[in-house]
């Protein structure tokens, strides 16, 4: 069988986990901006990629609508929080408390889709389709990584 939508998903939350996790415990400095890069282009390449090629399918359904609208209300949290880090000097007790309310919201969304999003879309995608989007999904992420380190 081949790799699904949410396989793939659960591939770059691990990565979002593991990179919150090193960020957290970095000390200010040279580190601590590449982790920070590191994370604000994954989030951003997974949620691009995300809600073309999973949110837009699920949002058509009526059995998804609201659970969409949630997740992307959570993903507009996250940029707005991302953007007041990007803004900020890397170092001080108020850029970590920020970074702890990212950390929050980002688990929260993780746990939010992991168990109730996908099992929702699970109901609504075919196994075909299942596949079909995680291609998709792959290639656009891979793109949009590459757009967003070039910037």
């Amino acid at each position: 069988m081949s790799e699904t939508i949410f396989a793939a998903l659960r591939e770059s939350h691990e990565i979002q986990r593991s990179l919150m996790r090193k960020l957290q415990r970095s000390a200010p400095g040279a580190r601590r901006d590449a982790l920070f890069t590191q994370l604000r282009i994954e989030l951003a390449a997974h949620e691009a990629a995300e809600e073309r090629y999973l949110y837009v399918r699920i949002l058509m359904d009526d059995r998804g609508l609201n659970s969409s609208r949630d997740a992307l209300a959570d993903h507009h949290k996250m940029d707005e929080i991302v953007d007041d880090l990007r803004d900020r000097i890397h170092a001080g007790s108020g850029w970590m408390n920020t970074l702890t309310k990212l950390s929050r919201q980002l688990h929260e969304h993780l746990r939010e889709e992991e168990t109730i999003f996908f099992q929702i879309s699970g109901k609504i995608l075919s196994q075909k389709d299942k596949i079909a989007l995680a291609r998709r999904y792959r290639e656009n992420y891979r793109q949009m990584h590459e757009k967003l380190a070039e910037s």
